[in-house]
């Protein structure tokens, strides 16, 4: 057996977003088309990327923000799949039934082909982020999406925080970790603690890189809506932690990298992580605290 030699250009794309959800579709739109030009075959959307973050205030007015699913965005970014024959991942408000709504995580393949669905299961509740009211937290465990081109797990922003969910992506197969996001400072807490916020969210996630031993990406949005500026620099990182591409705190763009999946392979036999887990020793995890 040889090892994997693929390679796969992975586009992370961070970005603004106004009130206009046609708009920002538009965008995400043409951002696509800009990726896919310069070669990317995964291309990540950041949390929500079609609306402005609507968890700010609890406002009942921001249920009519969610879609059902298959709905008028998951129904674009298919056809968008498609035409440009790339992996989209997306997260959106799903509208589930009446009174109960996610937010979930859709990757579509290169054929369109909806491979991955993920509701959220972390969901916070703090100043500004007042997710609890709106969403219900998922059911659906934590699923990887199986495309052409590499096997994904895909968690959505608070969960970018839990190690437990990154390991069972990785025990899933997973070799990319993305995770569509929506994370900035309060304008009162950045200077005391903003540079210490940032680095604790890189730092978290590249551990994660390194403890499963594959490649993650944090696609962030950009801006300043009401109390929170967004602080941009999505991320790559490879098996070992280190940064491959790193984006701006202020400006839109396109965050992109090799990842070359042979890599995780070669880490994992230098750093075994996953052959020497004592799976027969850690059945208290699942208590919410041990005195």
């Amino acid at each position: 057996m040889t090892r994997d030699d693929r390679t796969v250009n992975l586009a992370l794309v961070q970005m603004a977003c106004t009130a206009d959800k046609g708009e920002n579709v538009d965008k995400a739109e043409d951002r696509i088309a800009q990726a896919a030009r310069s070669g990317a075959q995964i291309i990540c959307l950041q949390e929500v990327f079609n609306t402005l973050y609507p968890c700010q205030t609890e406002d009942h007015a921001h249920f009519d923000l969610a879609e059902e699913i298959p709905g008028p965005t998951s129904t674009r970014l298919q056809q968008l799949a498609k035409a440009h024959q790339v992996v989209i991942v997306c997260s959106i408000f799903e509208r589930r039934a009446p009174g109960l709504y996610h937010n979930t995580a859709l990757t579509f393949d290169t054929d369109g082909e909806l491979v991955g669905f993920y509701r959220k299961m972390h969901i916070p509740d703090d100043p500004n982020y007042y997710e609890k009211f709106y969403f219900t937290p998922g059911d659906l465990g934590f699923t990887v999406a199986k495309t052409r081109h590499a096997v994904l797990g895909v968690g959505v922003c608070w969960d970018q925080w839990y190690p437990e969910a990154a390991r069972l992506f990785a025990l899933r197969g997973a070799e990319i970790l993305l995770y569509p996001t929506a994370i900035g400072w309060l304008h009162a807490e950045k200077d005391a603690f903003g540079t210490t916020q940032h680095d604790a969210w890189q730092t978290s996630m590249r551990a994660h890189a390194i403890a499963n031993g594959l490649y993650v990406g944090a696609a962030n949005r950009v801006g300043v809506e009401d109390g929170i500026e967004f602080w941009g620099q999505s991320f790559i990182a490879n098996p070992n932690g280190t940064l491959l591409a790193l984006g701006s705190p202020a400006e839109e763009q396109i965050v992109m990298a090799a990842c070359e999946l042979g890599a995780i392979d070669v880490v994992r036999t230098h750093w075994p992580f996953l052959r020497d887990r004592r799976v027969d020793a850690y059945g208290e995890l699942t208590a919410r605290f041990l005195n």
